[in-house]
This record gives C-alpha cells, structure tokens and sequence, in this order.
C-alpha cells in the first residue's frame, strides 16, 4: 500500500514510525507545517514530523497553505497513493485533496467521536472531566471531523493524568489503530459508520484566558483544569505569576483514586477544621505541600513553577518561599 502521511507534532510520530515498520506499506512523502521560528535567535526548527522523515530519506514538502500550493498539489496527485494518512497535520484539506487517493484520507482523531470535534480534543475532555476518552480513525470530509468512523479504541483517563501524559498515551493507540484501519479498509473489511451529529461536542482552539486560575471555582474544576492545559495554568502568588502544575484533591470521593502513600498521609491529617476564603492557604500537610481553600472543597499544590525557576515539588515551594496559611492566590 503506497501512503502519503500528513501530520505536524510529536503526537503524530508514533504513527508516521508504525508505518514505515509495516512491510507492506511504502510512505512516499511527508506533508508537515513550514519550519517555524523558535528561541531567542528565533532560529527555524523543523517539525518533528520532518525530522523524522529526512532520517529515513522520505520526500518533505511544507506548504503555507496546503490548498493554494499548485506545485505540491500536482506532486499528491502524480503519487497515485492508496490512501493519504493524517494525524494531527495542522491544516484543513480541500475537497480536491480529500478525492485524490484510491482509499479517501483517513485521520486519527484523538477521542471518541463524535464526541470533542476540533483542535485541542485532549485538553477539552480533561477539563469536563471525563474518565475515558480514545483514538477514532475516520474518513475525512470537507467538515470539522464530521466523516464517517472507521475504527475506535478507548483509554482511561486517571485522576492525576494530565494531557500531556494523556497525548503519549494516544499517540501510540493512534499508531496501532491506524495499521488496522488500512488493513482492513484495503479489503473492505470495514463498514464506515456515520457520525450522529446530535451527540457531537466541541473542543475549540486553547485561549490565554484558560490558562487563568479562578480559586471561587471548585476544587475538582480546578484541578481539572490545571492538569488539562497543563504546563499553564497560572495564579498570583505576592505580586507575581506563579504556574500551578499539578494538584492533589482531598475530598473523600476522590481519595481512593490517589496514590496509597498520599492517601496515608490525608488519613492522619486534620483536614475537617480548614476553611477560609477561596485562594487562600489554610494549612500545610507535611512532604506534600500547601492546602488552598476553593469555592467548594480543598485542593493541594502538588508541583509548582515560580516565575524564571525551574519546576517544583509542592512541599520544597512551602520551605523556598517560607509560606504560612493565611496568605492568598489571586
């Protein structure tokens, strides 16, 4: 099967170096976003994607605008490909692309669809809580993830996983789902199911603003927003940004779901008698870190990043900066 693999992120390198290991399956080229600017020089880097296909002498083409680029049009369409994989590619694929190949396109999705159609599905479904997610791989059409589903394989979503621990785990589900689809497209062994656009939900493009922490929510919305758009979510600490990375809810519906060892740790600690106002510090739980009173329940800094330091255990955040209850996140 001759593929041509369309993808951007490290998200889609487990994917593209699946491929290249299946015998039957010859990837002609890779489409990726232009090289971008990065650090302080501004110095162009390449995408990951690129990088991985120059190490295994694969044709690279980086259009601005894969719909007007007249010259990489004609190089898909002269490569006569079965099918063209896309996984996190970056931009939107006209009708003329989306007909060029034998099998159609087929992406990998990374959730359940038709549940969070759009750009930043992982994050989306972490921050609304829920306990399992997936990788859909589908054929595309002209809509925002609207194709019909091919195949689907469903994770767990822990409560101390963030999305970046989340993402490495879908890529590689992504990887292994995308080998069977094209098998099983191949020999029409696959049924494509329509999506039911009644159930569909959205997962839109992550604004600055997510990344702000209002301490009036409560604790499990919190922490289900830090570990989301984890490493951002920032709060005021004396006068400057402080980045929370990681939280621990203490409420007792949550607790069976923690480590064994923090759950020792809340069993010996008086945490019935802790209450102030939302934002502020009203213990410190001993090599765990501070206690912070929100809208509803308690939540403790697990990992920390002061502005221009490096990131931090909740509990070596307590003894640098010598913290005390009393004192307030805004």
């Amino acid at each position: 099967m001759k593929i041509v693999f369309f993808g951007t992120p490290q998200f889609a390198v487990p994917s593209l170096q699946r491929l290249l290991n299946e015998p039957e399956i010859e990837i002609l080229a890779a489409v990726t976003q232009p090289d971008r600017p990065r650090g302080r020089g501004k110095q162009l880097v390449p995408s990951p994607i690129k990088k991985v296909a120059l190490e295994h002498s694969i044709p690279v083409w980086q259009p601005k605008s894969i719909k007007r680029a007249k010259k990489t049009l004609n190089r898909l369409r002269e490569t006569n490909a079965d099918a063209f994989v896309v996984v996190a590619y970056g931009q939107i694929l006209s009708r003329e692309i989306l007909d060029m190949p034998r099998l159609g396109c087929i992406n990998g999705h990374g959730s359940l669809l038709p549940k969070y159609r759009g750009a930043a599905p992982i994050q989306w479904c972490i921050h609304r809580g829920e306990k399992e997610t997936g990788m859909t791989t589908m054929l595309m059409d002209v809509g925002m993830d609207t194709g019909d589903m091919l195949l689907k394989s469903s994770v767990e979503i822990s409560l101390l996983e963030n999305a970046r621990e989340l993402a490495i785990a879908l890529s590689k589900n992504c990887a292994d789902l995308l080998v069977e689809t094209l098998g099983k497209l191949d020999t029409k062994a696959i049924t494509p199911i329509p999506q039911d656009d009644s159930l569909a939900t959205y997962a839109p493009l992550i604004e600055k603003s997510d990344y702000c922490l209002d301490w009036n929510r409560p604790a499990i919305a919190l922490h289900d927003r830090i570990r989301a758009f984890y490493p951002n979510c920032t709060t005021q600490f004396r006068d400057r940004p402080l980045k929370i990375l990681a939280t621990l809810p203490v409420g007792e519906e949550w607790r069976s779901q923690l480590p064994p060892e923090i759950q020792q740790r809340l069993k010996s600690a008086n945490l019935s008698g802790m209450n102030g106002q939302p934002g502020e510090i009203v213990g410190i739980l001993k090599k765990l870190g501070a206690i912070v009173q929100t809208g509803e329940g308690l939540l403790i800094l697990h990992e920390v990043q002061l502005s221009g330091k490096r990131p931090q255990s909740g509990w070596d955040f307590v003894n640098g900066t010598r913290l005390k209850p009393g004192e307030t996140f805004r």
